[in-house]
Parts: C-alpha cells; sequence; structure tokens
C-alpha cells in the first residue's frame, strides 16, 4: 500500500525541507509575475469574472467523485480558468483558491503549499493557457475544436500535476518514483476524464450564453505580437 494519498493535495510531512523551499519559492516569482500581469491587463469589467471563477474553483474542488479503489478526485479547474481570463490571472486564481483550501480548511499542508500552487496552479493554469492559445492558432475556429481541444489540454494538465507531484514525493524520499508515478498516473487518467468532461460542459455553457467571456482569442493575439483586444 502506498504511504501517500493518491492526490495533487500534498500533505504537511510529505516532502523534504528543500524541495518544500525551492517549489515554494518558484511558486511566489510566478505568483507575483501573475498580479503585476493581472494589474497590467485585467479591466475591471472582467473583475467580477475573477470573482465568480474564484468561487466557482472553490466550490468545485470541495466535491469529489469516486474514481476507483477506494479514490476520489475532484475537478481542478485551470483550463477552465485559463480560457475565461489567460494563463497568469488563471494561475493567481488558482493559487488563491489553493492557498484558502489550506489555510482554512487544511485541505494540502502549509508546508507544502508551494509545491500545491505550482503543481496544480503554474502547471496547470500556465500549461493550459499557451496550449489552448497554440492550439486555437492551429485547429479550425468553430466551436466544435475549442470544445475538444479543452477536452484535451483538461485531461493532459491532470496527467502533468499528477507527474509532478510524484516527482516531488520521489525527490523527498517520500516514495519510490516507480511506484508513485504510475499510480498517481493510472487514478489521474481517470480524473481527467472527469475533468475534461466538467470543462467541456462549462465551456458550452458559457459559448451559448455569453461567449465575449471567452479570453482565449484576445490571449491568442496577444502572444502573436498583435495588441490587446485586436483579435476577432
Amino acid at each position: 500500500m502506498l504511504p501517500v494519498t493518491v492526490a495533487m493535495h500534498i500533505p504537511d510531512g510529505f516532502l523534504s525541507a528543500d524541495v518544500a523551499v525551492a517549489l515554494g519559492i518558484v511558486a511566489l516569482i510566478v505568483v507575483a509575475h501573475a498580479l503585476r500581469v493581472a494589474d497590467r491587463d485585467l479591466d475591471e469589467a472582467r473583475v467580477p469574472l475573477l470573482g465568480v471563477l474564484a468561487a466557482f474553483v472553490f466550490a468545485a474542488q470541495m466535491l469529489n467523485f469516486p474514481v476507483a479503489g477506494g479514490t476520489s478526485g475532484h475537478f481542478l479547474g485551470a483550463t477552465l480558468a485559463a480560457v475565461l481570463l489567460g494563463p497568469w490571472v488563471a494561475c493567481l486564481v488558482m493559487a488563491v483558491v489553493i492557498s484558502t483550501q489550506a489555510l482554512a480548511f487544511a485541505d494540502g499542508g502549509v508546508s507544502a503549499l508551494g509545491a500545491n500552487i505550482v503543481n496544480m496552479g503554474v502547471i496547470g493554469a500556465l500549461f493550459a493557457g499557451f496550449a489552448i492559445a497554440a492550439g486555437v492558432r492551429l485547429l479550425p475556429a468553430t466551436r466544435g475544436a475549442l470544445l475538444g481541444l479543452v477536452a484535451v489540454v483538461s485531461w493532459l494538465a491532470v496527467m502533468l500535476g499528477a507527474a509532478a507531484t510524484s516527482v516531488e514525493l520521489a525527490v523527498s524520499g517520500t516514495v519510490p518514483l516507480g511506484t508513485v508515478l504510475p499510480a498517481m498516473l493510472g487514478v489521474h487518467a481517470l480524473i481527467g476524464v472527469g475533468e475534461a468532461a466538467i470543462g467541456v460542459a462549462a465551456i458550452s455553457a458559457v459559448l451559448s450564453t455569453r461567449p465575449d467571456l471567452i479570453a482565449v482569442r484576445r490571449f491568442d493575439a496577444h502572444v502573436q505580437g498583435a495588441p490587446a483586444g485586436a483579435a476577432s
């Protein structure tokens, strides 16, 4: 039986001090940059969306669904946040959600807060944001293409976070990589399917009611060097 929980919320005592400190520094640097980006790029009209989305992701992460062998998974929300807010602001939202869970609800250890932010916020939101931005340049500009891209990226974001968690636990000496990596990836492959389904349903609803809230095209224009808001 694994001496670790098969989840990305790492508890206290599961990471070595050097790994926890290093990841804490990485999280601080990335979140500080995300704050600067939000201050520069986030217009007042989208501030309410940031708050609503943070509350939605927080509430959704508290709802677990059974996976296999007594384990459970929950909605991550990084891809949804990235599609609606762009990668850096999404990263900030995830950091706030994960910090609140750790400090107020003991969901994830305080000493592992940096690692949890990196695994679920930094890796999840930044990967999702840049991957979606790259994908919309390559795929047809259709609803189905965007939703398919959201599904694939949602699944991959979960798998990358699970892989990063496994490496951190292995480097900390908590459990061998050959033991924890297959277990984490096996369970999170199924969790990722749930993540993809929820993400697609949420984005589909937004496309049907408020397509103007989708930030993907604006971010895509920024990546290509065009002024923000230049994309149609």
